[in-house]
């Protein structure tokens, strides 16, 4: 979720701001206590956090804001080093399995009242930053799935523009397969979804379980059905030359968005600002917003944490749990996009109520809460991790031409295991 696209040298500038910031800790500025918040990308925070210092005359805040893989590549030398964390950093949902076993790493923020906050969330959201009376960390938002597809190609390809429609078109993903194929025959120079991946990370996200067993956590890749069809099915789409091979906040991606490459693209509630940021005004109103095959599966969301290593372990503490209360996390999605984890805020009126113009005023609100009401949890096991980008390069060498499905599967099944040795 939110990555940031940085160019090597911005990234070794973030690297080495983090080495220094090691260095330094959380220290005190002009007898005020300093909390440093480090995140992937924007969270959206900034004007937040000008609001908690103003109400807080005691803390300065200090944002830290890298992409994904330097944020936690720099988290893990950190925490092996034992200093240079922030008193607060952000973990996504795939490195939660990993993290909830180093509890010596992480306060405990049951330690702090977390645990009588539990009704604040939805069930699964709070059960994927818990183990036990363990409170690893507080739920900022979540990626209930929906579809984003241009109005303005689907109609020149001779198919509904409603969102309705839309929909009933393609209930499913066999059914989404099913519009692509005439989609592409009626505009063969221009590509139904952005990548392969990105259909495939959204049929697995709609299965209960993925590359790990929920039971034991063993390595079921092979075994499992949702995986193999999800991969057989978006692999199909590639092979048939009907995706634009555009990996999702690559420069590619940006540039083919612009361009109206590609007509269609599974898109949490977070990734409507990257959307708006790559195609500019160029595109405004010629995309819309619908249900997702499925009608429901999550991509990202995140969760607050606080280092053991924090100097201020209760005040970091006591600003992630303002960060992530109801009222923020409304402001956060009126102002952002950033879809509420939180039952009592995205079923807020206001929040249903919420359209957007540059999705051809689309009820986003409505469609994402719906989304997430749907949404049942998805086990991710340990090392998913290490597993995930093995089967999505294996699907990129279907789109380049240098494997078919039945060999790109083979292979991805193999390097997972691999993965994990």
């Amino acid at each position: 979720m939110r990555k940031l696209t940085r160019r090597p040298a911005v990234a070794a500038l973030a690297a080495a701001f983090l080495l220094l910031a090691a260095a330094c800790g959380s220290a005190a500025s002009s007898g005020k206590i300093t909390l440093s918040v480090a995140t992937f990308g924007e969270f959206g925070y900034a004007p937040l956090f000008e609001q908690y210092q103003k109400d807080h005359p005691n803390i300065e805040i200090r944002s830290r804001v890298t992409d994904f893989d330097t944020h936690f590549k720099s988290l893990a030398t950190q925490l092996s080093a034992g200093r240079g964390a922030a008193d607060v950093v952000a973990v996504e949902e795939q490195y939660i399995p990993k993290y909830i076993r180093a509890k010596d790493k992480f306060v405990n923020l049951a330690g702090f009242g977390a645990d009588k906050l539990k009704q604040q969330w939805a069930p699964w959201k709070w059960a994927q930053g818990t183990s036990g009376d363990y409170v690893f960390g507080l739920g900022t938002d979540m990626g209930s799935l929906a579809m984003c597809y241009r109005r303005d190609l689907f109609q020149q390809a001779g198919l509904p523009t409603d969102r309705k429609a839309v929909a009933e078109l393609m209930p499913d993903w066999r059914g989404y397969a099913n519009v692509a194929a005439q989609f592409t025959e009626k505009l063969p120079k221009v590509k139904f979804a952005d990548s392969a991946g990105t259909v495939y990370t959204a049929m697995l996200n709609q299965s209960p379980e993925n590359y790990f067993s929920a039971k034991d956590d063993s390595y079921i890749a092979d075994q499992n059905p949702s995986v193999r069809n999800a991969f057989q099915l978006s692999g199909g789409l590639a092979q048939a030359h009907e995706t634009a091979g555009a990996t999702t906040y690559t420069q590619a991606w940006n540039v083919a968005i612009k361009q109206g490459s590609f007509a269609t693209i599974a898109c949490p509630a977070w990734m409507l600002t990257q959307i708006k940021e790559a195609g500019g005004d160029a595109v405004s109103g010629k995309w819309d917003v619908t249900t997702v095959p499925g009608n429901s599966g999550n991509q990202g969301g995140s969760f607050l944490a606080v280092p053991k290593q924090s100097a201020h372990p209760k005040e970091a503490y006591d600003l992630a749990q303002w960060l992530t209360a109801p009222a923020q996390q409304k402001r956060l999605f009126l102002s952002d996009g950033i879809l509420p984890s939180e039952p009592g805020v995205y079923q807020d009126p206001q929040v249903i109520a919420h359209t957007d113009p540059y999705f051809s005023n689309a009820p986003v609100g409505q469609i994402y809460a719906a989304s997430a009401d749907r949404l049942r949890p998805n086990y991710r096991g340990l090392h998913d991790a290490d597993v995930r980008p093995e089967f999505g390069r294996a699907l990129g060498r279907i789109e380049d031409g240098s494997e078919n499905v039945d060999q790109a599967w083979a292979d991805a099944v193999r390097m997972g295991r691999d993965a994990i040795k």
